[in-house]
Protein backbone atom coordinates (compact mmCIF):
# COMPACT_ATOMS: atom_id res chain seq x y z
CA UNK A 1 0.00 0.00 0.00
CA UNK A 2 1.60 3.65 -0.94
CA UNK A 3 2.19 6.23 1.35
CA UNK A 4 -1.30 8.01 3.54
CA UNK A 5 -1.08 11.64 3.17
CA UNK A 6 -3.30 13.85 5.53
CA UNK A 7 -6.60 15.73 4.67
CA UNK A 8 -5.17 19.11 4.97
CA UNK A 9 -1.65 17.84 2.51
CA UNK A 10 -3.97 16.75 0.04
CA UNK A 11 -5.98 20.20 -0.28
CA UNK A 12 -2.52 22.16 0.07
CA UNK A 13 -1.23 20.19 -3.30
CA UNK A 14 -4.57 20.65 -5.16
CA UNK A 15 -4.21 24.12 -4.54
CA UNK A 16 -0.71 24.52 -5.59
CA UNK A 17 -1.13 22.35 -8.87
CA UNK A 18 -3.85 24.73 -9.99
CA UNK A 19 -1.37 28.03 -9.01
CA UNK A 20 1.82 26.71 -10.29
CA UNK A 21 3.03 27.44 -14.21
CA UNK A 22 3.92 23.56 -14.04
CA UNK A 23 2.20 20.47 -16.24
CA UNK A 24 -0.06 18.68 -13.58
CA UNK A 25 2.46 15.73 -14.83
CA UNK A 26 5.73 18.01 -13.81
CA UNK A 27 4.10 19.17 -10.40
CA UNK A 28 3.01 15.66 -9.37
CA UNK A 29 6.92 14.73 -10.09
CA UNK A 30 8.01 17.54 -8.33
CA UNK A 31 6.26 17.15 -4.98
CA UNK A 32 6.85 13.16 -4.98
CA UNK A 33 3.40 11.80 -6.14
CA UNK A 34 1.72 9.76 -9.37
CA UNK A 35 0.03 11.77 -11.86
CA UNK A 36 -2.86 9.86 -11.20
CA UNK A 37 -2.58 10.32 -7.59
CA UNK A 38 -2.93 14.35 -8.08
CA UNK A 39 -5.84 14.00 -11.01
CA UNK A 40 -8.22 12.08 -8.36
CA UNK A 41 -7.13 14.48 -5.44
CA UNK A 42 -7.59 17.39 -8.13
CA UNK A 43 -11.30 15.45 -8.97
CA UNK A 44 -12.35 14.36 -5.75
CA UNK A 45 -11.56 18.51 -4.50
CA UNK A 46 -13.13 19.70 -7.33
CA UNK A 47 -16.50 17.41 -6.48
CA UNK A 48 -17.12 18.66 -3.37
CA UNK A 49 -14.10 20.67 -1.47
CA UNK A 50 -16.08 20.49 2.06
CA UNK A 51 -16.47 16.89 2.30
CA UNK A 52 -13.17 16.21 0.44
CA UNK A 53 -10.86 13.30 1.52
CA UNK A 54 -12.71 12.36 4.71
CA UNK A 55 -10.40 10.05 5.99
CA UNK A 56 -10.34 6.36 6.46
CA UNK A 57 -13.04 4.20 7.63
CA UNK A 58 -15.09 8.46 7.47
CA UNK A 59 -18.09 8.32 5.10
CA UNK A 60 -18.90 11.29 3.09
CA UNK A 61 -22.55 12.60 4.03
CA UNK A 62 -23.94 11.23 0.48
CA UNK A 63 -22.18 7.78 1.15
CA UNK A 64 -23.81 7.87 4.52
CA UNK A 65 -27.36 8.17 3.13
CA UNK A 66 -26.73 5.63 -0.09
CA UNK A 67 -25.61 2.59 2.65
CA UNK A 68 -28.83 3.71 4.92
CA UNK A 69 -31.03 3.19 1.93
CA UNK A 70 -29.72 0.28 0.75
CA UNK A 71 -29.94 -1.25 4.19
CA UNK A 72 -33.53 -0.01 4.25
CA UNK A 73 -34.41 -1.79 0.81
CA UNK A 74 -33.02 -4.93 1.93
CA UNK A 75 -35.07 -5.09 4.98
CA UNK A 76 -38.13 -4.34 3.35
CA UNK A 77 -36.69 -7.32 0.13
CA UNK A 78 -36.90 -9.49 3.51
CA UNK A 79 -40.03 -8.51 4.68
CA UNK A 80 -41.34 -8.37 0.89
CA UNK A 81 -40.54 -12.35 0.61
CA UNK A 82 -41.34 -13.38 3.78
CA UNK A 83 -45.33 -11.93 3.36
CA UNK A 84 -45.30 -13.60 0.06
CA UNK A 85 -44.23 -16.86 1.75
CA UNK A 86 -46.77 -16.40 4.74
CA UNK A 87 -49.81 -15.34 1.60
CA UNK A 88 -48.96 -18.52 0.24
CA UNK A 89 -49.02 -20.93 3.11
CA UNK A 90 -52.56 -19.67 4.33
CA UNK A 91 -54.23 -19.16 0.79
CA UNK A 92 -53.86 -22.84 0.41
CA UNK A 93 -56.75 -24.82 0.32
CA UNK A 94 -57.70 -26.62 3.60
CA UNK A 95 -57.33 -30.19 3.35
Amino acid sequence: MGKQYSRESKIETVRLSYQTDKKPDDFAASVGISPSSLNRWRSEYGQDPQQAFPGKGVRKERDEEVAQLKKQLRDAQLENEVLKKAVAIFTQPKR
